[in-house]
């Protein structure tokens, strides 16, 4: 079996290579044979790795180096299939059916690489500023053992500082929404400030829909980062390499501090977790930044944070909801309502004890309620289609304002009206306004004027004089004097006449 070199006396071999040694230098200070500086020095770890027999298994497969690939007499058939568009195990598979090859897949997926010029790429570290980005996931937490000796399943939630690689941990029953939240912001507090970003896992507690390009964040969590100025950048599904950091972190907090231990409660375990923090992880020098975790964090990163909210984050409750055709949202067996644009459609409802927020799937707020006890409607007029709003709900106001449109009689008749009648009289308008459907203004104005002249305040008596288009009552002066009728003298004379006679 090969020898294998240590990395420490591989990089002595690169540092030297690179300051202009030989080979036969390299391996005399080194205490190795020169074959071996030189296998390393062409890519290779074999002991052996030169002067390999040609046509052997152990041939070369690049068709630019000296040893003879075991592919080579078949190059061009090769590169006929590679430009049909197949693959190396393809490839290979035709070889041996067609051209009886006799050698591994192996040579032929090493050939079909050099041919297409193609090579591994190390997999690039990305390391953040100070204050620039924690990263976040969720792991399996000590179980609980209560008093009857049954063991309760926790889960474990850790965020990691990508830059001082100080850390927060906090053990959790179940992965929800708002336990998420609340470690977030239990986490920024014994942090004392928050990232501009966060990276986490596509959790089911803060992730609806996971997609690289474009994903749904839950639209409670969505609003916590707004409340903390952060934001969430989830990872890319099935990759957890791009949080690495914590994805390491949360095999430290399992292996270093929980394996092997129980709790009685979560309290108990959470404040063992705070403890673990401080004496054990605070205080590690960390492998990558080669410093300490808690001073590095001290030192440089504190200062970078951005500032805690000095509010907490308000909990709500919320769900998605279809609208009633009713124009209405059910919220704990309560109703209400929404813009009639919005009828058949799904909105986000958000409540607390006191108040009922809807939301548009933009999360614009689009109604604000009261909240109520259960078998309550609640509502607002602005959300009544002005379709559906009859005549009586509009008021007598609005009705006389109607009427007026019909003309000057019209009005003075109304008004008139609804003095006489009170109430009861706001239902005659809307049936004066109706009389506009079908009979001229003309000819509502003249059976107004009329109606006015007698005193008539029916519905009843307008239709019958636009019907028989009745003259107005005539109005006569009384008459002081007149050739047929005696003046007041006279009869005061009789009267007088009268009372001598008794």
């Amino acid at each position: 079996m090969a020898n294998r070199l240590g990395m420490d006396k591989v990089q002595a071999i690169c540092a030297l290579h690179e300051v202009g040694w030989s080979n036969r230098r390299i391996a005399r200070e080194l205490g190795i044979h020169r074959t071996t500086v030189a296998g390393y020095l062409e890519g290779q770890g074999d002991s052996k790795p030169t002067k390999v027999p040609t046509g052997s298994e152990g041939g070369s497969d690049n068709p630019n180096e000296g040893c003879r690939s075991l592919c080579e007499p078949y190059r061009e058939t090769i590169l006929e299939k590679l430009g049909q568009g197949l693959s190396a195990q393809r490839v290979f598979q035709d070889l041996k059916e067609e051209h009886d090859f006799g050698h591994g897949y192996d040579s032929v997926k090493r050939y079909v690489r050099h041919l297409r010029g193609t090579r591994t790429l190390p997999f690039r570290r990305m390391e953040c500023s100070p204050g620039e980005e924690a990263q976040v996931d969720l792991g399996t937490g000590a179980p609980l053992k209560g008093a009857d000796g049954k063991r309760k399943r926790t889960y474990v939630f850790r965020i990691v500082l990508s830059h001082s690689r100080k850390a927060y941990s906090e053990a959790v029953d179940r992965q929800t929404t708002e336990n998420f939240i609340r470690c977030l912001e239990n986490a920024f507090a014994h942090f004392g400030g928050v990232t501009k970003t966060l990276v986490i896992d596509n959790l089911r507690a803060a992730v609806s829909k996971a997609d690289w390009y474009d994903p749904e964040i839950n639209p409670k969590v969505q609003s916590f980062c707004l409340h903390s100025g952060t934001v969430i950048l989830p990872t890319k599904p099935y990759t957890p390499r791009h949080k690495g950091k914590v994805e390491r972190g949360i095999d430290y907090v399992q292996e270093n501090a929980l394996k092997g231990r129980t709790f009685s409660g979560l309290s108990e375990q959470n404040e063992f977790l705070l403890r673990w923090e401080m004496s054990v992880a605070d205080t590690r020098i960390h492998g990558t930044t080669r410093k300490q975790v808690g001073k590095l964090f001290a030192e440089i990163e504190r200062a970078t944070l951005q500032p805690v909210p000095t509010e907490r984050f308000p909990l709500f409750h919320e769900a998605q909801r279809k609208v009633h055709r009713d124009g209405h949202v059910s919220v704990q067996k309560a109703y209400y309502s929404v813009p009639p644009e919005y009828v058949t459609r799904c909105v986000w409802v958000r409540w607390d004890s006191r108040l009922v927020r809807i939301f548009n799937h933009k999360m614009q707020q689009i109604a604000l309620h009261t909240k109520h006890e259960p078998g309550r409607f609640s509502t607002q007029s602005k959300h009544i289609a002005s379709e559906k709003i009859n005549r009586v709900e509009r008021g007598a106001v609005w009705l006389l304002e109607r009427a007026a449109l019909i003309g000057t009689q019209s009005r003075r008749w109304a008004e008139s009206m609804i003095q006489a009648r009170g109430i009861e009289g706001v239902r005659v308008l809307q049936g004066l306004l109706s009389l506009a459907n079908k009979h001229p203004h003309a000819e509502i104005e003249q059976a107004c004027e009329v109606a006015s002249s007698y005193g008539a305040y029916r519905l009843r008596t307008i239709r019958q004089l636009i019907k028989r288009k009745a003259p107005k009552q005539e109005q006569f002066d009384f008459l002081d004097e007149h050739p047929i009728i005696r003046g007041l003298g006279d009869y005061g004379e009789l009267v007088r006449h009268s009372f001598a006679k008794e």
